[in-house]
């Protein structure tokens, strides 16, 4: 920084010339120099800035589908599309989703992603390239992960162009109540607009609610329904619509085994779900009474977080094979569980699940925040510096005498005295506050998360207090995060006056259908076989009777 010389007005009186400052230049804590006109950290290249032009966009194999490899890397550079482009990939993928079945019948690896773009790339490596293998996705596209809508475009590209290979099942997320509740909405009027949005709520009332695997396995987002009792009934249900707070297609998409799965100390089949907020729990008996009755092995689902990325429940006592399996594939979700994710195969009758961690991917600011937003808790430090300065000053003249021993007491010196304690109280909640604003801004990112996770806006009284250590104590271990974030597990408040559902009534075993002899499920007249399951513990082999293999993975 450099000043000019000195210039002397025409009344003899010299005034200083105000010094330039290059801004292009800054002085970092260890005296280097930094260009601010460059990217600090050069190792990462810059996002793309540029949306794709025509000849880009669509592929040059066939003019009527996008090109999904090009797609593919633009999105990993953080590249958009015009709303065109996108309004056009959710319509292609909305055809193919109206013309497929409630229940799909499929044979696929099995995944659930939540918005978390760089993992799926990391799943598809895991798994697979999509072009030569066959994907079945349990639902929860969106929401929470910042790169959603890169996620679910990029999923109806591969779902325009290998239909009989991608298939995508219906969450709870792909609503427009919960993704107008989390952050999916807001992402896409971010990057996109509104009527991004609207295309992609029509797009999730034609998502299939169900599949089943191998003729063997049901695989669905959430779990049984009270109101299910063959495969017929996963057929007739409407399922374009927006889902309702109770039934069967709510149940679908929310329902819950019981924690205690498998160990219960009641026979009900089914109790409220009140960690949800709606649908049920539903028993080990009710998950074993299903499938005999349906001929099944055993039901796939997601829904949960699983630190090892999936959980298997208690055994059948008629196959061996695990009655419910649970598989998540978001890798250190919300970038605070640390969980793994899984993906589960099924190849050469033998269903592998592998285990992967997460990927680095692009910081952004929690709810999409603005760099000036961002920079209040810097404001604040230094304006509490200030008035912590200006008190400082103050006490030292006010109170210079403190200490010295005054031998009779007057009601000056008394009131002298209260005043003295006055200003030490704002010096030291002065003081309180600098600090609070100094971790505020020295752990701004960790606070950040934690308030996502909390799913608030304020912390607990005395997080702050606790300090930066305090701070990663409190989002540090996979239980904490979930217990943290249990709230943001129930369905959101409803709005325009909807009544949230009332508490079900626990339901016992239900009674037999009422279906004609010829509509009973009936066993193949073909020898099935029942698969091994490969974890990363080693293998199940229900035929052999080997079941030393733990139900639950270890931690």
């Amino acid at each position: 920084m450099a000043a000019e010389p000195s210039k002397t007005t025409g009344a003899g009186v010299v005034s200083p010339r105000i010094p330039k400052i290059d801004f292009t230049k800054f002085t970092m804590d260890s005296g280097d120099q930094v260009s601010t006109l460059e990217r600090f950290a050069k190792d990462v290249p810059p996002p793309a800035v540029t949306k794709p032009t025509h000849e880009e966009f669509w592929s040059k194999q066939d003019s009527s589908k996008p090109d999904h490899e090009f797609l593919r890397n633009h999105f990993v550079r953080e590249g958009r599309l015009t709303e065109e482009q996108a309004l056009s990939i959710i319509s292609m993928g909305t055809e193919v989703f109206k013309a497929e079945p409630n229940l799909l019948e499929v044979d696929a690896p099995i995944t659930d992603i939540h918005g978390q773009y760089f993992d799926l790339m990391k799943l598809f490596e895991v798994g697979g390239n999509p072009a030569d293998t066959r994907y079945l996705f349990l639902g929860d596209y969106v929401d929470r992960g910042y790169f959603s809508i890169e996620c679910f475009l990029y999923l109806l590209v591969l779902k325009t162009w290998f239909p009989g290979s991608i298939f995508m099942l219906r969450g709870n997320h792909e609503c427009r109540h919960l993704t107008d509740y989390f952050t999916f909405k807001l992402e896409c009027k971010h990057k996109y607009s509104e009527k991004v949005y609207e295309a992609c709520v029509e797009a999730f009332c034609a998502l299939p609610l169900a599949a089943i695997m191998n003729k063997q396995f049901l695989c669905i987002h959430g779990g049984l329904s009270p109101e299910l009792n063959t495969l017929d009934d996963l057929r007739n249900v409407n399922r374009f619509r927006e889902p309702p707070t109770h039934g069967l297609m709510c149940d679908l998409l929310w329902a819950d085994p019981l924690e205690d799965f498998g160990q219960e100390k009641t026979n009900e089949f089914f109790v409220h779900n009140g960690v949800r907020g709606c649908s049920y729990f539903f028993s080990y008996h009710a998950a074993c009474a299903f499938l005999e009755r349906n001929n099944l092995l055993s039901i796939i689902r997601a829904h949960e977080a699983q630190d090892a990325g999936y959980r298997m429940y208690r055994k059948t006592r008629t196959t061996g094979f695990p009655s419910v399996i649970t598989i998540f594939s978001a890798p250190n979700y919300l970038d605070v569980y640390n969980n793994k994710a899984a993906v589960l195969k099924y190849e050469n009758n033998v269903m592998n699940i592998r285990q992967f961690n997460c990927t680095p991917h692009p910081y952004w600011l929690p709810n999409f925040m603005d760099v000036f937003s961002w920079s209040l808790p810097f404001v604040g430090e230094k304006i509490t510096d200030m008035l912590l300065s200006i008190l400082n000053i103050c006490s030292k003249e006010e109170l210079a005498d403190d200490g010295v021993h005054v031998p009779e007491v007057s009601e000056e010196a008394a009131e002298q005295e209260a005043r003295r304690q006055v200003i030490k109280n704002k010096i030291r909640a002065v003081g309180r506050m600098a600090r609070t604003f100094q971790v505020l801004r020295e752990e701004s990112e960790s606070i950040m998360e934690l308030k996502n996770v909390m799913g608030t806006s304020t912390l607990p009284p005395g997080t702050l207090a606790l300090g930066a250590e305090g701070i990663k104590k409190a989002i540090s271990t996979f239980e904490e995060a979930r217990n943290a974030d249990i709230q943001n597990e129930r369905l959101p408040p409803l709005k325009n006056g909807e009544k949230a559902p009332a508490p079900a009534a626990p339901v016992f075993a239900p009674a037999a259908p009422k279906v004609a002899p010829s509509a009973q499920p009936q066993r193949p007249a073909f020898p099935r076989r029942t698969p091994s399951l490969k974890t990363p513990q080693g293998i199940i082999n229900p035929v052999s009777g080997d079941t030393s293999i733990p139900e639950e993975p270890t931690k």
